[in-house]
């Protein structure tokens, strides 16, 4: 059971990818998100060729717990997704990037990939969030 987590972005969308089994996370990358329509099929594509089997999509929510805009926006992306065949789950995405950029300061990265790796460490930190509420 392979499971694709993704940080959705604007700019950029993080990807993670669990191991065949799902119990850890494994590869990452970050695709381009400034055309959309390319994005969604990028994302179809690389969970094809990965055979992935569940798209785990981080849904931002408001420190409440209420959505706002950009959770309209993830839930319209998943949609999309879901239109391609995938099958899509939200996971609270709350503070993932604040917990990623926490991560690459105690690991010393800079740099200009630092956005980027961004992105892939909050795909990551979503992913393992679904991982081990499966465990539970």
């Amino acid at each position: 059971m392979k499971v694709m987590a993704l940080d959705y972005g604007d700019a950029r969308t993080g990807v993670a990818i669990s191991d065949s089994l799902g119990l850890l996370a494994g590869e990452t990358a970050v695709l381009p998100s400034w055309n959309h329509q390319k994005l969604v099929e990028d994302v179809a594509a690389l969970a094809r060729e990965k055979g992935v089997d569940t798209v785990v999509l981080g849904l931002p929510r408001n420190m409440d717990g209420s959505e706002g805009p950009r959770a309209e926006k993830s839930r319209a992306f998943a949609s999309e997704l879901e239109g391609k065949g995938l099958t899509v789950v939200f996971v609270d995405e709350r503070r993932t990037t604040l917990e990623a950029h926490g991560i690459l300061s105690e690991a010393g990265k800079k740099g200009k990939k630092r956005r980027e790796r961004i992105d892939a460490v909050a795909a990551t930190l979503i992913l393992e969030t679904y991982l081990n509420g499966l465990r539970k």
